[in-house]
């Protein structure tokens, strides 16, 4: 169908070609568009299997250099000190990136067989290898290897920001106390950049607990949102911009108000009995427990406790408390619950944005939970679009299925993820898990709004 044999046929032998240069890669552009698309399909796990072909020629290079370095005596701490730059010159990169597909390629190769394995089958890509190495960068090999293949069976169909915090909630249950130290250590390093961009142009970041910076999300997203409710001509992401700016620009003049920050935990957990599933702060994901417990005894914050029911095999919602309700609709709230944080369309990361009829009304969709979905504003407006179809395949308390058909015939499955809880495989009853919110007054410098 297209002419890239020669690459992948050269992957596996043991005396690949000198110039690779000139491969053609031919695509079929007389097929239908469901050709193009498997067409698309195809390309992209050779390009994943040709990433974990790099993967294992670079670590293998490695290998061969700290041999030789070692051969000649060179000392152990500039053993293989070049072949970063050397990686990074054949991939046409920067030595930063250089050494981060070196270590990339160390990972996947000593410690991280599973992933590796999903790589060469193209099951992921090389930013979630990148992602899974990351995120295990700091345990030990032992739990590194059992986070890899804890992993194993879900990280296909996982998007990159869920696979982010499902590799750091493992990471957290692998190893907590080093989990605590290193979040601590992190906030030590808080701290202000700027950045000049083209344009003039500029960009401010900040790294600051998460919690915090939760907090100062949800107030801007809020006032963005009002604001354009009432009739402001510009653009979301515009009115956040310029509310930040003017914050911190104004006089303190305003009083300080309340603002919602959630933890999702066991009820094991929140009374202590439990330490090894991490709380999930919303917004940002696993949190150490000593932070969970920091905010929980703020003193300055009003604490309420909503419980959940998860399914006790695989987490899934099941129920949920009606009291202590902030948005408006429960059925919305019970909606969001259940989704989780992000775009139920595989592998979006975007926020959640819309409560969506997975059959649209005008066409006798339900107002009910199964007949629901959480969904961003793009993935929401392209499904109205001729030829996508979504049907829901389960029905409550099955885990909700949604199963998604695409213009050219494709069909894809979106899962409602489970609760983020570790389930007990002894438990015979529903879990509880609480949902603690917390109600803290920002700083008054961060809380007025303009009229």
């Amino acid at each position: 169908m297209f002419g890239i044999s020669a690459l992948t046929g050269s992957v596996g032998c043991a005396a690949a070609p000198t110039d690779l240069t000139g491969l053609p890669v031919e695509p079929d552009l007389t097929t239908d568009d469901r050709g193009l698309v498997d067409q698309l399909e195809a390309l992209e796990r050779r390009t994943s299997a040709a990433a974990a072909a790099k993967a294992r020629l670079t670590a293998e290079l490695h290998a061969r250099r700290v041999a030789r370095d070692a051969e000649r005596r060179v000392p152990t701490a500039r053993r293989g000190r070049g072949v970063a730059h050397e990686v990074a010159l054949a991939r046409r990169e920067s030595p930063h990136h250089g050494r981060e597909h070196l270590a990339l390629a160390l990972a996947l190769v000593h410690d991280l067989p599973e992933t590796l394995a999903a790589l060469e089958r193209g099951d992921i890509d090389e930013r979630r290898a990148m992602i899974i190495a990351r995120e295990s960068a700091d345990l030990p090999r032992e739990d590194r290897q059992a986070l890899d293949a804890g992993l194993a069976g879900s990280t296909p169909s996982l998007g990159e920001r869920e696979l982010t915090v499902a590799a750091r909630r493992l990471a957290c249950e692998l190893d907590g106390s080093g989990a605590e130290q290193r979040s601590r250590r992190a906030r030590s390093r808080r701290r202000v950049t700027m950045r000049a961009l083209p344009d003039a142009m500029a960009r401010i970041s900040a790294e600051v607990p998460a919690e915090d910076a939760v907090l100062v999300w949800d107030s801007l997203r809020e006032h963005a949102d009002l604001r354009r409710a009432i009739g402001d001509d510009r653009g979301r992401d515009q009115v956040l911009a310029d509310e930040l700016v003017q914050r911190l620009v104004r006089p303190v003049t305003s009083t300080a108000r309340n603002v919602e920050v959630q933890l999702v935990m066991d009820a094991a957990a929140l009374l202590g009995a439990d330490d090894t599933s991490p709380p999930h702060l919303v917004g940002h994901g696993p949190i150490p427990h000593g932070v969970a417990t920091e905010l929980l005894a703020d003193e300055d914050a009003h604490v309420l406790i909503r419980r959940l029911f998860a399914h006790p095999d695989d987490g899934t919602l099941v129920a949920m408390d009606s009291k202590g309700v902030v948005f408006t609709s429960r059925l919305r709230r019970l909606l969001f619950a259940r989704d989780g944080e992000t775009c139920r369309t595989p592998w979006c990361d975007a926020p959640v944005r819309h409560g969506d009829h997975v059959t649209p009304r005008a066409r006798g969709g339900a107002t009910t939970l199964d007949g629901g979905q959480g969904l961003c504003e793009a993935c929401n407006y392209a499904k109205e679009s001729p030829g996508w179809r979504h049907r829901t395949r389960s029905a409550w308390p099955a885990r909700h299925h949604v199963e998604i058909t695409t213009p050219t015939g494709h069909i894809h499955d979106s899962h409602a993820p489970p609760l983020p809880v570790r389930a007990s495989p002894a438990c015979t009853c529903r879990t509880t898990t609480m949902t603690v919110e917390i109600y803290r007054p920002l700083r008054q410098v961060d809380v007025q709004l303009t009229a």
